[in-house]
């Protein structure tokens, strides 16, 4: 069949000509930018082999503003990082992303994937929740989601997790392991949000082991200073732990250091941290935050996406351990069999994990 010649606009405005079946086919898929969704938008797959996904005959957009541990902390940032990836490989959208120094930064870096024309934009971390509410006011036609945080709005998903499930977990086979009995928590921020690791993880080295000794936890007030993280796993393992759990962003990896450097272990947090020190991190509470980004692009491209709270817990793998590639042979069976039983305990409703300080405070080991 034979193609009419057709004018299109190349590379730097350019204005070629398309002449044969070969260069057509080789062009057919343009990336195109500048799109917003609205009420009315219809989503289509791009089958001329550029494989993109479209919104109003439009490349599928999607922004991310990163919190102020950003790229490369082998944990949370990087999580979502890789729903990102894994969305632009298998749906090829279009990304920009933007990295925050500071929490000042998160309104303006928001609102300029927004002025660029970005379907959907993520906002990683609770930080960023009042600029989420002010930005998505302004620009009621974008799709907007925002991790550890609830933004009610017609336009905002909010991506939630049960932290304390997993970390429950992560403090169970700390103390069915531990050799000293005494086990340490390395926090970032003191804030709700990382009671809930702190809480459940109490909560399950105790009902491991009632007598177990988890000795103050340590908070480093920062997400992103790994000597500090270091510093403060350090003297947990002066003090006696053998076990060091972490959620503390990127400080975390010092927390690895330490345990590597001490002999003992770590636990490692949102991403599976443990071939940061093979043999050292004991196991790392994952925190599928590339699933929820992954799910709600998939939504979008699917014409999907829904507003409000959207929790990942145990029972769905939102949260769960690693799966001790470089430990397994330092723990029991029986623990991991007795690991085993309480995951399902906690996915039937029979564990009932505390996710506040005053909750551990009630809290009974069951037996």
């Amino acid at each position: 069949m034979r193609h009419n010649p057709t004018v299109y606009l190349g590379a730097h405005g350019v204005v070629m000509l398309r002449i044969s079946r070969s260069v057509w086919a080789a062009t057919a898929a343009i990336a195109l930018v500048g799109c917003n969704s609205s009420s009315g938008t219809q989503t289509t797959t791009d089958n001329s082999g550029g494989g993109a996904t479209k919104v109003d005959g439009k490349a599928l957009k999607v922004g991310i503003v990163f919190d102020s541990g950003g790229r490369g902390d082998k944990s949370f940032n990087d999580s979502a990082w890789d729903g990102i990836s894994l969305a632009k490989k298998d749906f090829g959208i279009e990304e920009k992303s933007v990295d925050s120094k500071a929490e000042k930064d998160y309104e303006g870096n928001i609102s300029t994937l927004a002025e660029q024309g970005c379907d959907l934009i993520f906002a990683v971390g609770f930080a960023q929740a009042r600029a989420v509410t002010t930005v998505s006011k302004k620009f009621p036609n974008i799709k907007f989601a925002i991790i550890d945080a609830e933004v009610k709005a017609d336009n905002v998903r909010s991506l939630l997790f049960s932290e304390e499930q997993g970390s429950f977990l992560a403090g169970y086979l700390g103390a069915l392991t531990s050799k000293t009995g005494k086990l340490g928590f390395v926090g970032g921020k003191k804030i709700p949000l990382i009671e809930k690791f702190e809480s459940g993880y109490i909560a399950g080295a105790k009902t491991a082991n009632e007598k177990v000794e988890v000795l103050p936890s340590k908070y480093t007030e920062s997400w992103d200073d790994t000597n500090l993280g270091k510093q403060m796993a350090s003297v947990l393992f002066t003090q006696g732990a053998d076990v060091v759990y972490h959620a503390a962003g990127r400080c975390g990896l010092g927390v690895i250091n330490a345990a590597k450097e001490s002999g003992k272990f770590a636990i490692g947090v949102d991403s599976n941290q443990d071939d940061q020190a093979p043999g050292f991190v004991l196991t790392s509470m994952i925190k599928r935050v590339d699933t929820a980004v992954y799910s709600t692009i998939k939504d979008v491209k699917d014409g999907k996406f829904t507003a409000g709270a959207k929790v990942y817990d145990l029972k769905s793998g939102g949260v769960g351990l690693s799966d001790f590639k470089y430990t397994k042979e330092k723990i029991s069976p029986d623990a991991l069999k007795k690991l085993d039983v309480v995951k399902q305990e906690i996915i039937d409703g029979k564990i009932v994990v505390p996710a506040t300080s005053a909750d551990l405070a009630k809290f009974k080991p069951t037996k």
